[in-house]
């Protein structure tokens, strides 16, 4: 679709407008993952395990929480060094929240357990039992 072009112009007389876009000084200042964090999912045959890094973070700063079947993890901060030495010519803070949700719905959610050490929440979510009914079907 986007490789149109009108019947009067050639390729090369046009200006590629998404290159130009993408390649304002403004996106190079947008983090890529901006407002989440990078979490991986392990599955043993009894529970699965949620890592997330979540660096520079303190233990008071993360909450967990159920809604609906959906395990919420949220982390904010808001950070300010004040510093009133010598003249600043670049001075950074950060401020902001990040939450990432998992449904859940096949887990003991009144057994679940967090961790966090070294800017890593680890969660174990024990798996429900599933019953299996075991019966033959006669064919007729």
């Amino acid at each position: 679709m986007f490789g149109l072009i009108p019947s009067k112009r050639k390729a090369d007389d046009l200006p590629s407008l998404f290159d130009d876009f993408f390649n304002n000084d403004f996106f190079n200042m947008v983090p890529v993952h901006f407002n989440t964090f990078k979490t991986d999912i392990k599955e043993t045959d009894k529970e699965y395990i949620i890592e997330s890094e979540l660096p520079g973070f303190n233990k008071e700063d993360i909450q967990l929480g159920i809604d609906n079947d959906y395990l919420i993890i949220r982390a904010e901060k808001n950070e300010e060094k004040k510093e009133e030495k010598g003249n600043y010519i670049r001075r950074e803070r950060y401020t902001g929240k990040m939450e990432r949700r998992f449904y859940i719905g096949d887990v003991e959610q009144e057994k679940i357990n967090a961790e966090y050490k070294d800017g890593i929440l680890k969660i174990l979510l024990p798996k429900k039992e599933q019953v299996q009914i075991k019966k033959q079907i006669p064919i007729t």
